[in-house]
């Protein structure tokens, strides 16, 4: 009798604070909330952080978010208990997990721009910041489990060092978007000094049920000074600088890859039918234009026998056609490979230039550097293609675009090249580069 009567005195007395607090100016609230974070260095060895990649961690991600959003109202329940969108099912978007004792207990994806672009660009333009240097991703899908939300940040925070140690690290991403309640904007502008997108609050965005949305960006290469200015000081369970530039954490399970791609796609194609087809009807409420897409994202066989039939993309290939039509394939695939060209010039004086490789294709590759490349001068690249894999093979610079990005031709590859290349072409998950040999052709 005495929980029924505190329980409703206590939501009231929460509210009327939380009224009373937002009456404070918002240089000296926005320092408040900085006061009250808790980000322990030393977490739960029970907490594990790690890329959810199979079946049982991705079903629980997804009913985690289902059973979140449905509470708070941006979705309505699901037959299947989950929230799957069409971004889940990108090769270029990742899904964090946190997992305690074995539970999943946080959850967030990071998606990559692709041909589907973002799920906020439908209500907020993003020409401004496309126009600055760096690649964007989204944050999107986040949830702690209701047993973990009034626990001082033990979960969030970590889960965030996670993502911000992944997207400067692994993703090859600059800017964060996001796309969050009102409600909530003030500790992403607080805490993590996210800038809105817009003043403007859109008051009815379709991807969260028609709920009320704010977006905001982060620029990651700057976050760590202003982190710094704010947080330098503070003691260890206060300083965010610290946790997420310094601190250690091994909670933190980062993918182990053979080679430096950026992308760390998991869903094979059994994956894909399980989600998006047997699951849930994901792909059957496809428009056709993304149903199209989808077919150009996932060109390999297998996963063309599960996606959604699209006849405008589906043509019949006549029989003995099907190698010209591999051919005509141009994918390219996102990396961050070092790089060093070397020339020879007719006097016999060396040049040797420092490059980023950025993009490759089977036909050639695009790099980037601050220094000037000679164009249409052949000359030898060694490429590190991974922390035990070195190509190094001729290659010419073809093209000059802006930003120091250089479009180069090809030689004769030599056999790392065409071991990784092919399990680009011929793999479905990032596990099938730790064996690229098994993809070698004769071509």
């Amino acid at each position: 009798m005495i929980r029924k009567l505190v329980l409703p005195v206590r939501k009231l007395l929460n509210r009327t604070l939380r009224n009373l607090f937002n009456f404070l100016p918002r240089k000296r609230r926005f320092a408040v909330y900085r006061n009250f974070v808790d980000c322990n260095p030393n977490p739960d060895e029970r907490l594990v952080l790690k890329i959810a990649e199979t079946k049982e961690e991705l079903e629980a991600c997804f009913a985690l978010l289902h059973d979140a959003y449905v509470a708070n109202g941006f979705m309505n329940p699901d037959p299947s208990g989950m929230r799957v969108t069409i971004y889940h099912a990108l090769p270029t978007t990742t899904t964090l997990c946190a997992k305690y004792d074995g539970e999943v207990v946080g959850t967030l994806s990071l998606i990559r721009e692709s041909r589907l672009g973002f799920p906020l660009q439908r209500i907020f333009d993003l020409t401004a910041l496309r126009e600055k240097k760096g690649k964007i991703a989204e944050v999107s899908a986040l949830a702690i489990h209701k047993r973990f939300r009034r626990t001082g940040g033990s979960i969030l925070f970590p889960l965030m060092k996670f993502m911000y140690e992944y997207c400067t690290t692994f993703f090859d991403t600059r800017h964060l978007v996001i796309a969050v309640n009102p409600s909530h904007i003030e500790m992403y502008e607080s805490l993590l000094f996210f800038k809105r997108l817009t003043q403007n609050v859109v008051e009815n965005y379709d991807f969260v049920n028609g709920a009320p949305a704010v977006g905001a960006t982060l620029d990651l290469r700057s976050a760590p000074e202003i982190f710094k200015y704010h947080y330098g000081s503070k003691p260890p369970k206060r300083n965010l600088y610290a946790f997420f530039t310094q601190v250690k954490l091994p909670n933190i399970k980062l993918p182990q890859r053979r080679f430096y791609t950026t992308n760390d796609p998991v869903l094979t194609p059994e994956l894909l039918d399980h989600f998006f087809n047997v699951r849930t009807s994901v792909f059957a409420r496809l428009s056709d234009r993304k149903k199209s897409l989808m077919h150009t994202i996932y060109d390999l066989p297998a996963y063309q026998a599960v996606l959604p039939a699209c006849p405008a993309v589906l043509p019949e290939i006549p029989e003995g056609k099907q190698d010209e039509a591999h051919r005509r394939r141009h994918r390219r695939f996102s990396v961050r490979c070092p790089a060093k060209f070397l020339t020879v010039a007719a006097d016999g004086t060396e040049s040797c230039i420092s490059l980023e490789l950025v993009q490759l294709s089977r036909y050639g590759f695009q790099a980037h550097t601050l220094a000037l490349v000679p164009i249409n001068v052949w000359g030898e690249m060694t490429i590190q293609l991974g922390p035990a894999e070195v190509s190094r093979i001729q290659v010419s610079a073809s093209r000059e675009s802006e930003g120091g990005i250089y479009g180069f031709r090809l030689g004769e590859p030599d056999l790392i090249w065409r071991k990784f290349v092919n399990a680009l072409y011929s793999g479905s998950t990032h596990a099938d580069l730790e064996d690229a040999t098994r993809f070698m052709t004769d071509r």
